[in-house]
């Protein structure tokens, strides 16, 4: 199925469409052209493909004759190319990004974000979690981290579980401790979440080994075995994750009361 995606998608699959294009132009994700516009993918170029995940409600009649809603989970797929890969689409479609902020201006965004969320988070110790018990954000001291881009990276990490709490998202965490899969699971939500906020934010950080992505990489490999649909469950709890974030700051209140 091809379709449009960047902002004309449903928002999970505007945001994939965006993550998964990244690399492919400068440009965003464009609808299929469409042939009176006289516009045609270039030839040999291809398409990515991103999946949508939701629900819908549809009203059935239950064995006592009340009519009762029952939530149905579904995926849509669609092929996505980027407008650089487009020739003959009108010039509005060919908006060029915005200079990107210097690395400094950046890591100041990413901490005036995460301020703005209202989280608490500590510092100190050795380790990165956050702790549904006391509802906060535990950090290593910032001179732990390789660089800026990296502790923004892990917080960004941290902070998709913190939205796992009942007041917020809600994403159910007790089984946590005492389940591999659903940990490896809220795991996979929350680097998918990191994932989309350092893209959001303009953070790239620079990779590097930890001791704990061995033992991560093999939990999601045995999640994604079992459920191949796990992946799209996933990125749209990150995605909702991400969006509840983004609602959090002070200019997306301005815009909704302006709507």
């Amino acid at each position: 199925m091809y379709g449009i995606a960047s902002g004309l998608l449903e928002p999970c699959a505007g945001k994939l469409a965006s993550t998964v294009l990244r690399g492919r132009g400068s440009g965003d994700a464009a609808p299929l052209p469409d042939r009176e516009l006289g516009a045609a993918v270039r030839k040999g170029e291809t398409g990515s493909t991103v999946v949508f995940a939701s629900r819908f409600t549809k009203s059935e009649t239950d064995g006592n004759g009340n009519e009762v809603d029952r939530e149905i989970p579904f995926l849509k797929a669609y092929c996505v190319f980027n407008v650089d890969q487009i020739d003959g689409l009108p010039d509005h479609h060919y908006h060029r990004p915005e200079p990107a902020l210097d690395p400094v201006e950046r890591i100041k965004n990413a901490d005036r974000f995460f301020r703005n969320t209202g989280a608490v988070i500590r510092h100190g110790g050795s380790q990165a979690y956050y702790s549904p018990v006391t509802d906060h954000i535990q950090m290593p001291p910032f001179q732990a981290f390789r660089d800026a881009a990296s502790y923004a990276a892990t917080l960004s990490h941290e902070a998709t579980h913190w939205t796992a709490n009942p007041r917020r998202v809600g994403r159910d965490l007790s089984r946590y401790a005492k389940d591999k899969s659903e940990r490896a699971r809220e795991e996979l939500i929350a680097e998918l979440g990191s994932c989309f906020l350092c893209a959001d934010l303009g953070i790239v950080p620079e990779l590097e080994p930890r001791p704990d992505h061995a033992s991560y990489l093999a939990s999601w490999l045995a999640v994604l075995s079992e459920d191949r649909r796990a992946i799209f469950q996933a990125a749209a709890h990150a995605q909702r994750a991400v969006t509840f974030l983004h609602d959090l700051q002070p200019d997306a209140a301005e815009e909704k009361v302006a709507a």
